[in-house]
């Protein structure tokens, strides 16, 4: 494994670019989130991925990884254009996919839930919640 946390994101330098500016990845999170999430399959595992990612509590390394695949969600520009039917997220479902693989064990009950009650809840009531803490 390498000590270089960076090399989770090695291949993506825009989404590496924008990890590194926690306040952008959020703002943005939640604008892109909000006009997708009716086609989203893995919404809940996004937010929980979401919710790591902003837990001071996760380790540095997760934290990077996670952000590096938010990011790449977030961004205007991808492989597979979002607007395409049926295949415009399945790139951003891949990438998801890779960083909750490796950083599985640190997505806690507690992050699945607050994902489900964001759901619920929801999205201008979580987004809002979220910029207050």
């Amino acid at each position: 494994m390498a000590s270089d946390s960076t090399d989770y994101t090695v291949g993506f330098e825009p989404a590496e670019r924008l990890a590194r500016d926690r306040d952008s990845v959020r703002r943005r999170f939640w604008i892109k989130f909000k006009q997708v999430v009716a086609k989203l399959p893995f919404a809940e595992d996004l937010l929980a991925a979401y919710y790591c990612a902003f837990d001071h509590e996760t380790p540095r390394h997760v934290q990077v990884a996670l952000l590096g695949a938010i990011a790449y969600f977030i961004l205007p520009f991808d492989f597979i254009p979002d607007m395409m039917p049926v295949l415009g997220f399945t790139d951003d479902a891949a990438v998801l996919a890779t960083a909750i693989r490796m950083v599985a064990s640190h997505i806690t009950p507690d992050h699945r839930a607050a994902a489900r009650a964001a759901l619920k809840r929801g999205l201008d009531d979580a987004a809002k919640a979220d910029e207050t803490t």
